[in-house]
């Protein structure tokens, strides 16, 4: 039988030596920037499967008179919702805010001033935040927890803000167009025909979603869905 040896430079052992660290470390060692912006830190688009629980969120920065009415057919139908407040709006129209809430709906926060969340700084999309925050925070006396951003556009910058500052990244599963004027039977039909467990459904406070409503939540609630806001969703 016949034996080979090969030499191998000490230069060549070295650079496999330094491969093999670099790759160990890459695999093993774990990544911040992963873990907070893709892992707990990413934007939520709906809640736990196990239950037959749907959240509904209401974006207001407009709308005012079909507000009133909206409140009333929640109030009858016993649904509470998530309203995800403008910090302008709220600053104008500081007795419809706490109208909603005196309701018992979940506030939220949607920014200050409607901006195009993922054209901005990390410093921009902070106090943005912080903006509304204290707007509402001044006129309620709460601290919002949850931010959905205007038009549903944000960045890494905006990720990292929101979680700088406690708060949950807010996004849908469903969304209604209602801004869109699309007709009652296209919202109606856009939830039920794409209703499930741990849906979040994106409305606005518009005509045809007030005429939307009462259909919607007495097909789910004949389903077995309970409606309720994105903190218990979340929560369940």
């Amino acid at each position: 039988m016949a034996f080979y040896t090969f030499k191998v430079s000490k230069k060549i052992v070295s650079l496999a030596l330094f491969l093999v660290i670099v790759v160990t470390w890459v695999f093993l060692t774990p990544s911040n920037y992963d873990v907070q912006v893709f892992g707990q830190y990413k934007p939520i688009y709906e809640g736990s499967k196990d239950k037959k629980i749907m959240a509904f969120t209401c974006n207001v920065a407009w709308g005012n008179e079909y507000i009133p009415p909206l409140l009333e057919i929640f109030k009858e139908k016993n649904v509470k919702a998530t309203f995800f407040i403008e910090g302008r709006w709220a600053e104008k129209y500081p007795d419809l805010l706490k109208l909603i809430y005196d309701n018992g709906h979940e506030i939220g926060n949607h920014g200050y001033s409607h901006a195009h969340h993922a054209q901005l700084s990390y410093e921009q999309n902070l106090n943005e935040i912080k903006k509304a925050e204290q707007v509402i925070e001044d006129i309620l006396g709460v601290k919002t927890t949850l931010f959905a951003p205007p038009y549903g556009e944000f960045s890494e910058q905006t990720v990292k803000a929101a979680n700088s500052m406690n708060y949950r990244l807010i996004m849908w599963t469903i969304d209604t167009i209602d801004w869109k004027k699309p007709g009652v039977d296209y919202i109606v039909n856009k939830v039920l025909d794409n209703k499930g467990n741990g849906k979040i459904v994106l409305m606005h406070p518009t005509e045809d979603t007030v005429k939307a409503m009462p259909t919607i939540i007495d097909n789910l609630h004949r389903e077995g869905f309970k409606i309720t806001t994105v903190g218990e969703l979340l929560a369940e």
